[in-house]
Order: structure tokens, then sequence, then C-alpha cells
């Protein structure tokens, strides 16, 4: 067997790899190999020599390895595709869903979502960029989607050493259209919107907070394109009121609103800012209040000050609620594990002096399948309860 090039863990080196996770980082290995191995297959063994697996291997990142396999593998066409298969094979059959989840999936630094009769692919490693043609081959052999468009586009990319941008694999630009997703039409930009164009992960929960909304006010903060206002109108609330801070997003929840013929109010508002407001004492409670805020939590640093915002915003809706009303609280960032969660809503019913009581632990849905050695993997959380 020919032999491949290979890191050596250190000797004192703690690495989470030891214990199955998938990445090794700069300082964990004894040295680092050339740049000209940058996007290639390398292995990596432990302090003892013992191989630990094949992966990526990126000196420009300070994630310099990520295992593909715990066998010899080589990142070919028949890699891409047989890790693409079981990704497919792994999942429903809907027209939205998420295809392929990173390391889940056995495909480091790659996202597809699917949106109908589109595919939108995010590349966010060296490696994978470098196949990223192939790759696009084989998504479009696999499932003959009209276009795969590479939103290219996060941030994350430039830890890798790459460059920011976004194109088709036609070359065509894919305009705006109408998508449906969970028995709802959504006017999305896959080229241009938010992340991969929509929140394919909490696609589930919409359906599942919309029971407890016929006949109440419902408040759907940082409510993005509308989608938990839109199922409560339909589930048949009286009242519904969805706020975000972007005016973009407040555009398409109208137009969202309007095309599906349900009647909700949607409102620019910084949501912090909305609960504080002195004309909030005076107004009437809600019945139901959903909130779904980006990722307080970026980093592992910033994690104590956004428990306290998490702790903060679910306080003031607790307060604005009916004795029995319901609160959809979630968190999408993967540094606040679930006890940490759940510590925040226990803090917030002892300062509102209200008992919560869980109706329904909410979670990331399957087709974007969590490794039990990465926690990374795992990001949304959540929790419907009732609160007396």
């Amino acid at each position: 067997m020919v032999a491949i090039p290979s890191l050596k863990l250190k000797a004192n080196a703690r690495a989470r790899a030891l214990h199955g996770h998938p990445w090794v980082f700069a300082n964990e290995v004894e040295t680092l190999l050339t740049a000209e191995h940058d996007g290639e297959v390398v292995e990596c063994r432990d302090r003892t020599g013992r191989v630990m697996g094949s992966g990526i291997y990126n000196s420009r990142s300070q994630i310099v390895w990520r295992r593909l396999a715990r066998e010899r593998v080589t990142l070919d066409a028949a890699y891409l595709r047989g890790a693409v298969e079981r990704a497919i094979a792994r999942r429903a059959a809907e027209p939205a869903r998420r295809l392929v989840w990173s390391e889940s999936d056995d495909l480091p630094g790659v996202v597809v979502d699917q949106f109908g009769e589109a595919l939108v692919v995010q590349v966010q490693t060296l490696a994978m960029e470098k196949r990223a043609a192939l790759l696009g081959e084989v998504l479009q052999e696999l499932l003959q989607p009209a276009e795969i468009i590479f939103r290219n586009d996060a941030t994350i990319r430039r830890l890798e050493g790459l460059p920011l941008e976004v194109h088709t694999r036609s070359g065509r630009a894919w305009e705006p259209r109408w998508c449906r997703i969970g028995g709802f039409d959504y006017w999305l930009d896959l080229q241009a919107g938010q992340k991969t164009g929509f929140y394919l992960d909490q696609r589930h929960q919409h359906a599942a907070v919309s029971n407890y909304c016929r006949g109440g006010r419902v408040l759907d903060a940082f409510c993005n394109q509308g989608a938990f206002a839109l199922h409560a109108a339909r589930a048949g609330a009286v009242e519904v009121l969805g706020l975000d801070s972007a005016g973009e997003a407040i555009d398409a929840a109208r137009r969202n609103a309007s095309r599906n013929g349900v009647s909700a109010e949607f409102v620019v508002a910084n949501v912090f800012d909305w609960f504080n407001a002195p004309e909030r004492a005076v107004e009437p409670l809600w019945d139901v209040i959903v909130l779904d805020p980006p990722p307080f939590a970026k980093s592992k640093s910033a994690l104590e000050g956004a428990l306290r915002g998490y702790k903060e915003i679910n306080l003031r809706a607790v307060k604005r609620l009916v004795p029995g009303g319901v609160l959809a609280t979630y968190t999408c960032s993967h540094h606040m594990q679930d006890a940490e969660l759940r510590q925040v809503l226990a803090e917030v019913a002892a300062d509102a002096r209200r008992r919560l009581r869980v109706l329904e632990w909410c979670h990331q849905p399957t087709d974007h399948p969590v490794l039990l050695t990465m926690p990374e993997s795992e990001y949304l959380r959540g929790y419907i309860v009732r609160v007396d």
C-alpha cells in the first residue's frame, strides 16, 4: 500500500479526536505538513502511532484535519457519490429538506439544502472547494435539479483561506420565486437571501407551535419571513403580530402572508426595545409568544453575555403572557447546551414568580443529523412551555 502523509498528535495533547471527535487542531499535532498538502487527504495518528483515520488537511485553518473515515479513502467522485447517496437514503422524500449536513454526512464543510427543483450548496472547507465542480456533477447526476446554487458567501470560509462568492452551476442567474414549504408558499431568493434561503431546521416547529394558537393572540418575535406567524394565523389565531429588525424580512413576511391568504401584521422593530417600551405595560397580554432569535453566542467566549441576553428576552416575554399562556423559545447556538437553556428558563420562572411547565422539548429535525461524538453538529434546541 502506498504511504500517504500523516500528522501525529503531541504526546501531551488532550485532543477530542482521541474520543471520536472528527477534528484535530493545529496546536494538537507535533508538526504541520507543508502547504502542498492543503486541501488533500492525509492520515492522522495518535501519540503511539496508531492510525486514527484519513481526513482533509489545511495548514491555513485552526482545524488542520477533519476526519472523512476511519479507513483509508480517496476523495474522488466515487467517494462523493457514495456519501451523497447515503445522505439521500437517510432522508424522507420532501420537496424542501436538508440533504447534506457536513461531518454528520461524511462531507466536512458541505451543506446542501433542497428547495423544490433547486439545490443550494455551501462549501466551507478547502478540500471540498477544490472538488466543488465534481460535487456539482455528482449532485446533478443523482438528483437532476434545474439548478445548483453555490452560496459560498459565509464568512467562516475565510478561516479556511477561501474567498467569498456566489454562483450557479449553469452560470445563469436563479431568480427569486415561490417555494412550497410545510403547506405554505414562500418567496425565496436563493442566490441572495439569508443563509441558503430559508431556515429549514425550524419547519417542523412552525406546525408544532400552531397547535396552541387557535383563538389566541400570538406574537412571533424575530419572525424573519413570518413562518411561525403564518402557521398561527391559519390555525385560527384571532390576532398575529410578527417583529423583526430587518426591513427586508418584514417585507418578505408581508408578501408571504398576502400570497397565502392569511391575516397577520408585521412590524420592523428591535425585539428587546419593543418589549421594554412603556406602552407594553398597558397593552393586552398575549396567549402565545414565539422567541426564535439569531445566535447570541457565536463563540464560546460570548456565552456568558448570551445567557444574560436569553434570560432578559425570555423574562420579558413571560411577563407579557396571560396565565396559562404558551412560550415557545429557541436557541440556535451550539455553544449553548440544553442544561444552560433550561437553567435560563428556571431563573426566568423564579424571577417572574410564574410556573413554567414543559409541554414539548424541541430539537433540530432528523435531516440535520447529530453526530454524537461532535457536539458542534447539534445546535438547535428549544422548549414549548405553559406559563401559569
